[in-house]
């Protein structure tokens, strides 16, 4: 009998992120994984106890992935602009990662949404730089920018309009800059 292929913990997850880049957490289950591995599924639960610890694993690949795409637009000229650039990339470029993180049912509220994620308080942060505003003004202004942002993405990902870069980019400059300018006026 020839020997029996051994798959690691990492194969594994590999796999199951590739699975679910293409089709979502719904298409991933063990004989999936290891059909696309060429295995039984011995392997999965050799090195995982259930597949919510494989899930778990997988989420945070695609967390990854996400915070990946948002730091790159922090390193870029014009940060605050660019990190929103780089959530609706992210949301182009990975829709099914997008819906998994951003557009599943939640308790929060658009506040506790945002800040909720570390990426969130870095963007908060970052766009401190670009408006002056303290830092709780600036939470709230940004929640208003990542409500904008978020549908511009949102639209994206399930392909509902198509943009170019041209449009996604013209359209955070003017709607941010018009957003603040009554966000300023608001204040007084």
């Amino acid at each position: 009998m020839p020997p029996i292929p051994k798959f690691s913990k990492k194969d594994i997850v590999q796999c199951s992120y590739e699975i679910v880049k293409k089709e979502g957490f719904a298409k991933l289950n063990a004989r999936r994984i290891a059909a696309e591995l060429g295995c039984s599924v011995q392997p999965i639960f050799h090195n995982f106890t259930s597949m919510e610890e494989l899930n778990k694993e997988v989420y945070k690949c695609i967390y990854q992935k996400y915070k990946a795409y948002m730091l790159s637009g922090k390193e870029k000229e014009n940060p605050y602009k660019q990190m929103g650039i780089s959530y609706i990339e992210f949301a182009s470029d990975y829709p099914e990662f997008f819906k998994i993180l951003f557009m599943q049912k939640t308790t929060l509220n658009a506040n506790d949404f945002v800040v909720n994620d570390a990426i969130g308080e870095d963007v908060i942060k970052t766009g401190q730089t670009l408006t002056g505003l303290s830092y709780e003004e600036q939470k709230k202004f940004h929640v208003k920018v990542w409500i904008f942002t978020h549908g511009i993405a949102c639209l994206v990902a399930t392909k509902t309009i198509q943009f170019t870069q041209e449009e996604i980019e013209e359209l955070l400059a003017k709607s941010v800059k018009e957003m603040l300018i009554g966000y300023i006026k608001e204040r007084k």
